[in-house]
């Protein structure tokens, strides 16, 4: 089979021919149809993230859509965080209780493109932000396919406005499609700039901010919500600190909440996957994305590696 492989850590992959894989146990042989090149791809095959160097050659993709039989399925990988293969081959051969049956109809490169990031931004929005329906909702990063799932997650569970912010021109357009009611450009570092422009867009308190930067952006987002207003955050894209201060929380006992994928049990994960597939499935949830065959893993990984690509970039076998 053709497989794109890690060879040394820090460059991108190369295709090469391996064998088919064998499972036995508990495994189960996927053919798979669509991996997307992820931020943790990136990351583990960086050979610098908390989990260590990993060992190599190994085949990259922590999560693919593929057929089981005749069986459209999602499935995750450990690839790049624990030794073993993962998404970006044409057969996988992953942990058969991990496989999540998607509806009849899905587009299995769609949904790859939104994948994790998708189910982030819904567990952020529902589980852990408690969106309920008329909420006012601010959404930082809003061109990353967390932050466009987000902005369209957000009108679908009742949000009554929705204000988005980000940085390079293409990002605020992919916004701007997403249905963001208005986007404001990230283009400053000054706190009090940044809120008064965050400020000014919401045009009133916004109830809910997902924020996958930190840094300045969400002091500056903060400042915008209203008493026991919640901030998100799911990431750090901006900055591993931010200069929100004490006073801010305190005068309006603002909630500040983590989230992470990794807190999810394979039962809520698979609920979650479930969810975004079937609105995949009704054309009501996509994201930008780009396509390129298997062949061509390593042009894909740099135009994601380097932010050209037209979107998430999604292999395809």
């Amino acid at each position: 089979m053709r497989a794109a492989e890690i060879r040394t850590p820090g460059q991108a992959p190369v295709v090469v021919d391996r064998a088919t894989p064998s499972p036995a146990g508990d495994r189960a042989l996927v053919r798979v149809l669509a991996a997307p090149i992820t931020p943790l791809d990136l990351l583990c095959a960086s050979g610098t993230s908390y989990f260590g160097r990993p060992a190599t050659p190994y085949v990259p993709g922590v999560q693919g859509v593929g057929l089981l039989t005749d069986r459209p399925v999602w499935f995750p990988t450990s690839a790049g965080m624990a030794p073993g293969d993962g998404a970006m081959a044409e057969y996988a051969a992953v942990a058969a209780d991990s496989l999540v049956d998607l509806p009849a109809g899905t587009d299995p490169v769609a949904f790859a493109a939104l994948g994790l990031s998708a189910v982030a931004a819904l567990m952020a929005l529902t589980d852990r932000g408690e969106l309920s329906p008329g909420e006012r909702v601010l959404v930082l990063g809003a061109g990353g396919v967390v932050g466009q799932a987000a902005v369209r997650l957000a009108r679908l569970y009742g949000a009554s406005h929705v204000i988005a912010a980000a940085r390079s021109p293409r990002a605020r357009e992919r916004a701007t499609r997403a249905g963001a009611d208005t986007v404001v450009p990230l283009t400053t570092g000054d706190l009090p700039e940044l809120t008064a422009a965050l400020t000014e867009a919401a045009d009133g308190p916004v109830d809910l901010v997902i924020d996958p930067l930190f840094g300045v952006p969400a002091a500056a987002a903060a400042a915008t919500l209203r008493p026991g207003g919640r901030l998100v955050n799911l990431g750090s894209s901006a900055a591993e600190t931010t200069p929100l201060t004490s006073s801010t929380i305190r005068a309006y006992s603002l909630r500040l909440l983590g989230y992470t994928n990794n807190e999810l049990t394979p039962a809520q994960r698979a609920k979650a996957i479930r969810v975004i597939a079937t609105h995949s499935a009704a054309n009501e949830l996509a994201v930008d994305h780009e396509t390129l065959p298997l062949t061509e893993a390593a042009t894909g990984w740099t135009r994601q590696a380097t932010g050209t690509s037209a979107g998430r970039v999604v292999l395809t076998t």
